[in-house]
């Protein structure tokens, strides 16, 4: 049984996180939920989606335009599931959805040797996460406005872990 849309929805990511270059610009920016990654790259005007390289792996992903070196194409910080990952082009902008191979994990950035999330952010997303992971083990409750008191631990491996089959 999956939670309500309602409840769920209170629990989804409200903000991306950027990660930028040296000199200020957006290189890509990025959210998560207990089984996706989310990674969001403005699209150079007049590209279309026939025009794009987007090659998911369980370890890599690469983004660029045919026929040209990748715009992006790093070792990514967590495995994924290729097969089941997607990709879409909408408004000028490149949505990619990763979907986690551990299930709950919380990623501190998205690709290997990129600047993982300040302290406080990583212990808000694993905050949200493991209270995403308790209403989709209780879809009767809302935990929407529940707090920690203190740090939250991993939900992908708190009591004995996240259960596999609700994909």
């Amino acid at each position: 049984i999956r939670p309500s849309i309602r409840m769920t929805s209170r629990l989804a990511p409200t903000s991306r996180h950027a990660y930028l270059s040296t000199d200020g610009r957006s290189i890509y920016e990025w959210d998560q939920t207990v089984d996706e990654i989310n990674v969001y790259i403005t699209s150079p005007p007049g590209v279309t989606a026939k025009a794009l390289a987007v090659t998911i792996g369980v370890s890599r992903l690469a983004v660029g335009i045919k026929g040209n070196p990748p715009y992006l194409d790093h070792t990514l910080s967590e495995r994924v599931l290729p097969d089941d990952s997607t990709w879409t082009l909408e408004g000028g902008e490149i949505a990619i959805t990763l979907c986690k191979q551990a299930r709950g994990r919380n990623w501190p950035c998205v690709f290997e040797g990129h600047e993982p999330l300040d302290a406080v952010s990583a212990q808000k997303e694993q905050q949200r996460l493991l209270l995403e992971r308790f209403q989709e083990e209780n879809p009767g409750f809302d935990f929407s406005g529940a707090e920690f008191n203190g740090s939250a631990p991993q939900p992908d491996a708190f009591m004995g872990g996240m259960k596999t089959d609700a994909r």
